[in-house]
């Protein structure tokens, strides 16, 4: 079969077929196929791939064919995804994904163009991709898609009520429990990050070198004591177990020394020196452990 669609630009880059596949032309470099001529061998192709047993050296080479000869749709959908921030390189090759489901699933019978039937499919693939792998923080994908809505039912209640929309009228909007409106903007957080250790501008508004994490945060004065409470522990645990017992019964029971004393068959005054002699040892050695 000779191959009369070829345009003299793509001529040298196809042959006739002696055993690629019969009945099919051999393409000698696929991907330098012109756009408006790959249009017309993709017909060619896939009227053979839809009789060739799927397996067979036939089938691949029509497949494969197929697969290059249609890149170009590859670049152009991805070419509308330039200003996202991720490699080029990278959402092509998700594209091409879109490209071989496209591939796969295209039926001739249905009068549609390939091109109009594939560019969905290779755009689809790319926006699952940044759906997937944008958010700074992982969340499900049943939230992923809440917050795309929500911020479609944001802008439309806005414009419509000129004013920021409330949660049960975003959820009458949605058709969502206010739960589940509160659970997506939750969720819409995590869209985005900034390093702690991003440069701001100072507090008079002009350029500055502090960090973020400078910025935030107070102090927490209960830190102090995790470390006496780690500290003190083993102090503790040396103590006999009766000055362990009146400091339980001080401190944990909030106990006074006349009731210490009921307990444990002493006076209020031996209480009073047993505990004075605990407390002045534990003293000693958190003062030593510093």
């Amino acid at each position: 079969m000779s191959v009369t669609a070829a345009s003299a630009s793509t001529a040298t880059a196809v042959a006739v077929a002696t055993a690629k596949a019969p009945g099919l032309p051999e393409v000698a470099a696929p991907h330098k196929v012109a756009p408006k001529d790959a249009r017309s061998l993709s017909k060619l192709f896939f009227d053979q791939l839809a009789v060739l047993e799927e397996g067979t050296h036939e089938y691949q080479y029509a497949r494969n064919t197929l697969i290059e000869m249609n890149m170009s749709l590859v670049r152009y959908a991805a070419g509308r995804f330039r200003g996202r921030g991720d490699e080029m390189e990278d959402i092509t090759q998700v594209g091409m994904i879109g490209l071989i489901k496209a591939i796969d699933r295209f039926d001739l019978s249905r009068e549609v163009e390939f091109t109009t039937f594939a560019v969905p499919y290779i755009v689809g693939e790319i926006k699952r991709f940044f759906r997937d792998t944008s958010w700074a923080v992982h969340v499900p994908r049943r939230l992923q898609e809440a917050r795309a809505e929500l911020a479609k039912a944001t802008d439309e209640l806005s414009s419509r009520l000129g004013r920021a929309p409330k949660v049960g009228e975003l959820a009458a909007l949605m058709n969502l429990s206010e739960e589940e409106v509160i659970e997506a903007r939750i969720a819409a957080n995590g869209y985005t990050s900034s390093s702690l250790d991003a440069p701001v501008g100072g507090a008079d508004g002009s350029d500055g070198e502090d960090a973020f994490a400078d910025l935030i945060g107070t102090e927490d004065p209960a830190m102090e004591r995790v470390e006496d409470f780690h500290a003190l522990a083993p102090l503790i645990t040396a103590l006999s177990e009766r000055d362990r017992q009146i400091l339980h019964f001080r401190f944990v029971d909030e106990l006074t020394q006349s009731q210490i004393g009921e307990r444990l068959g002493v006076s209020q005054m031996h209480v009073s020196r047993l505990l004075s002699r605990a407390l002045a040892s534990l003293r000693e050695g958190m003062l030593t452990t510093e």
